[in-house]
C-alpha cells in the first residue's frame, strides 16, 4: 500500500482540524524536550551546541523511527491511522492560517492591542508598539516565511526521507525557533541549530518561491513579480532562506515587505521586498491566503502523486 494514502488523510487532518490549543501536540512535546536538553548542556559554547543539537534530534527522530518500522506488524487500519496522524502532527497550513486570522480580525475590530497580543505569539520582534500598517505588515511576512517553513519543507522531507524525515525537520526547526539567535544567551550555544536550520531549508525556500509563482495567477496575481522579486530581493537578508518565500509573496501581492524591526530592544532594519509603497490592506491578507492554500495543495497534491506513482512502500522509513 502507497504511503500516498496516510499521507492523504493526515495532510486532509490538518486542513480540517489545525492545531486545537485544548489539544496535546507533539509539537508542543518537542518544545519541552528542547528545553530539557537545553538546561542539560547549556554553555554558551559552539560544542555545547552541538551537542544539544544532536540530543534533541536523537530523542526525536529514533522513537519515531522505532514507531514507523513497528508499523508493518499492526492491523493495516490500525497502522494507516497511527501513520496518518504523524503526518498530521507535523504539518501546519491550517494553524498559519488560523493564528494569523486571529490577529486580523483583531485589527478589524480595531483592537489594536489584542492584534499586538495575538500577533506576539508568531513573531519573535517586539509587538508592543506597532501601528497597525505595521501588524498587517508582519502578518504578511510570517504567512510568507512560514509558507516555506511551516508548509512546503515539512512535506518535502516527507517525500525525501518518509516520516522520521518530516519529524527530523520539524525537530530542526523548533531548535532554531528557540535557539538560533544572535544574541548573548545564544550566540554560540545556538549556531548548531541556526546553521542546521539553514542548510536544511535551502532547498525548499527556493521551491516555494516558484510554487508561488505558479500558483499566483490562479489568484489575478502576478506570477512575474512573484519571481522577478524572489531573484532580485531575496539575497538581501543575513538569512539565505527567508527571503524567498517572503520576496516571492510581496512580488505576487505587489507590495512592499521588510523595514525596521524591533528584536530584543534593537531596531533592526530589514531590506525591503517586493515593489510599491501603498499601504497594505485587509485584502493583501486574503490575497496571501490564497497563496497559502494554493501553494500547500499543489505541493501535496504532487507529492501524493510521486508517493502513488513510485509505489513507495507504506512502511518503508524512506518514502523513495
Amino acid at each position: 500500500m502507497s504511503l500516498a494514502i496516510p499521507f492523504l488523510l493526515g495532510y486532509l487532518l490538518d486542513l480540517l482540524l489545525g492545531d486545537p490549543h485544548h489539544w496535546p501536540h507533539p509539537i508542543r512535546l518537542m518544545g519541552r524536550v528542547c528545553q530539557f536538553w537545553e538546561e542539560m548542556w547549556y554553555r554558551n559554547r559552539v560544542w555545547a551546541g552541538c551537542l544539544y543539537w544532536l540530543f534533541v534530534m536523537g530523542t526525536v527522530i529514533l522513537p519515531v523511527t522505532a514507531v514507523v518500522a513497528v508499523l508493518p506488524f499492526l492491523p493495516a487500519p490500525l497502522g494507516i491511522v497511527v501513520a496518518a496522524y504523524l503526518v498530521y502532527a507535523c504539518l501546519a497550513t491550517r494553524s498559519l492560517h488560523l493564528e494569523s486570522r486571529g490577529v486580523m480580525e483583531a485589527l478589524r475590530q480595531n483592537d489594536l492591542e489584542e492584534a499586538r497580543q495575538r500577533l506576539s505569539m508568531l513573531v519573535s520582534r517586539e509587538t508592543g508598539r506597532l501601528n497597525p500598517q505595521e501588524v498587517r505588515r508582519a502578518v504578511l511576512e510570517t504567512v510568507a516565511e512560514n509558507l516555506g517553513d511551516g508548509v512546503v519543507a515539512p512535506i518535502f522531507y516527507g517525500l525525501a526521507l518518509g516520516i522520521p524525515g518530516m519529524a527530523g525537520y520539524k525537530t530542526a526547526s523548533t531548535m532554531d525557533s528557540m535557539a538560533g539567535y544572535l544574541n548573548d544567551r545564544y550566540r554560540y550555544f545556538g549556531w548548531a541549530a541556526a546553521r542546521a536550520d539553514d542548510l536544511i531549508n535551502y532547498l525548499p525556500a527556493r521551491l516555494t518561491a516558484v510554487l508561488v509563482a505558479a500558483v499566483a495567477p490562479l489568484g489575478g496575481l502576478s506570477p512575474d513579480g512573484a519571481w522577478r522579486a524572489a531573484r532580485r530581493d531575496a539575497g538581501k537578508l543575513k538569512s539565505p532562506n527567508a527571503g524567498w518565500p517572503m520576496a516571492a509573496v510581496a512580488g505576487a501581492l505587489g507590495v512592499r515587505l521588510g523595514g525596521p524591526a524591533v528584536y530584543f530592544g534593537e531596531i533592526v532594519e530589514k531590506p525591503y521586498m517586493g515593489e510599491g509603497d501603498r499601504d497594505l490592506e485587509d485584502a493583501d491578507y486574503e490575497r496571501a491566503v490564497f497563496l497559502l492554500y494554493g501553494v500547500s495543495l499543489l505541493m501535496a497534491a504532487s507529492t501524493a502523486a510521486l508517493l502513488y506513482l513510485s509505489g513507495a512502500g507504506l512502511w518503508g522509513l524512506l518514502a523513495l
